[in-house]
């Protein structure tokens, strides 16, 4: 089997920066977990609060720290430097290849969306975010690592799109519909939820918005680790 996995993101229209921050890490023990954590409103303020959860975050899972644990860390964190009075969502996707697990760890009212060949499932279990108070615990979803699975998980910029023309964006339409026609890249899958998210909004998007996709695939082409970066840069930026 191989893992792929792809990311799309965005900021609001108008903002130079973006309040949401992904990381990836690789796990001591074997795999790797990607963690996305958006901060409270958007621009610098947002991205400083969810730069410190997800530097947290990875800092304890590349010491061995359990997903559920970290995100719980993250939020006490946030909650003693912020007194409370500052809120992030955090998700954290985790390959775990020495229990041969998916790991899904939410802090995100947002759900995540499961798909099993070309049949979804939506995980919407109750999910707090991070930062209002102690204790806060991450709702967790554990299964089997095997060939044929997608996963997605997003920013609520992608669930909000749309609202301003009174429109809805159908995420588990939208990927049953590409899992059908074709076998389609981790990329290709989050790119086309974002490039949708963004038509909802008229080209101009009313929150940062985020997208992680995953995919176990049934091929394993060679034992070369890869990883690609594109990030545009602002012509105004002098060189």
């Amino acid at each position: 089997m191989e893992i792929s996995i792809a990311v799309a993101k965005t900021n609001k229209y108008a903002s130079s920066e973006s309040g949401d921050t992904l990381e990836f890490v690789e796990r001591p023990n074997g795999g790797v977990s990607v963690v996305l954590a958006d901060g409270q409103t958007s621009g610098k303020g947002a991205k400083s609060i969810s730069m410190m959860v997800v530097r947290k975050v990875i800092g304890l899972l590349a010491e061995g720290v359990r997903d559920g644990a970290a995100a719980r860390a993250a939020s006490d964190t946030l909650f003693a430097e912020r007194s409370g009075k500052v809120t992030a969502t955090l998700n954290i996707l985790s390959v775990d290849l020495q229990t041969g697990t998916l790991v899904i760890t939410r802090n995100n009212p947002t759900p995540v969306f499961i798909a099993r060949g070309d049949t979804v499932e939506c995980i919407n279990t109750g999910s707090q975010s991070i930062g209002t108070s102690k204790n806060i615990r991450p709702s967790i979803t554990e299964f089997q690592l095997e060939s044929g699975i997608t996963i997605i998980c997003y920013t609520d910029g992608i669930t909000h799109a749309g609202e301003r023309t009174g429109q809805e964006i159908d995420l588990c339409t939208l990927l049953e519909q590409l899992l059908e026609d074709q076998e389609p890249s981790a990329q290709m899958i989050a790119d086309t939820v974002l490039n949708q998210a963004i038509r909802l909004d008229q080209g101009r998007p009313n929150d940062d918005m985020s997208i992680v996709a995953l995919r176990v695939l049934p091929q394993e082409s060679d034992q070369i680790r890869r990883m690609t970066l594109r990030l545009p840069v602002p012509t105004a930026i002098p060189f």
